[in-house]
């Protein structure tokens, strides 16, 4: 089964930008040339984002891939398919990786039982506690480290790239 995402780089030291082309390549078994341009929320970075289409489970392959490189701030979407949720990967240097599911229109799903967890929780540890663990589960750390990257890349271009096979 095949479905669509999203990858974007935020920002990555120019140095690094051919080994982020490479490691999307592999995954997605197709030579990639992305359209780098200026980060303007940190100088002296590049961002550049490309939409992809392959089988389900590409996103998490592609996330493997690029958290070689620690220093890169990055997100990677897969849309949801027949059957299988989408999802979303957001990565920030000094909090590391946050995933969750998201629904057709992109809006994070917190399951039943995560629910149920932060309520017990909260009835032990008080109010405050219910309030930071939902604000863990829809990524709002990582939501707030990443916006003014994703606001310097808006207008940039896209392209889109196929996986072979």
């Amino acid at each position: 089964m095949s479905t669509r995402g999203v990858v974007y780089v935020h920002s990555s030291p120019p140095a690094v930008n051919p080994h982020v082309e490479w490691a999307i390549s592999g995954v997605l078994d197709a030579r990639v040339q992305l359209d780098w341009s200026k980060q303007e929320a940190a100088p002296g970075q590049m961002r550049a984002e490309c939409s992809w289409t392959g089988p389900v489970g590409t996103a998490a392959r592609l996330v493997s891939a690029l958290r070689a490189w620690g220093m890169l701030r990055f997100e990677v979407t897969e849309d949801p398919s027949p059957g299988t949720d989408g999802e979303r990967y957001s990565h920030v240097p000094g909090l590391g990786l946050w995933h969750g599911r998201t629904s057709a229109n992109g809006d994070v799903v917190i399951g039943e039982d995560q629910l149920r967890s932060a309520m017990a929780a909260a009835r032990r540890t008080g109010p405050d506690a219910l309030h930071h663990r939902l604000d863990e589960l829809l990524g709002r750390r990582w939501d707030d480290a990443l916006e003014p990257y994703r606001f310097a890349g808006e207008g940039a271009a896209v392209g889109w790239l196929h996986q072979v096979g």
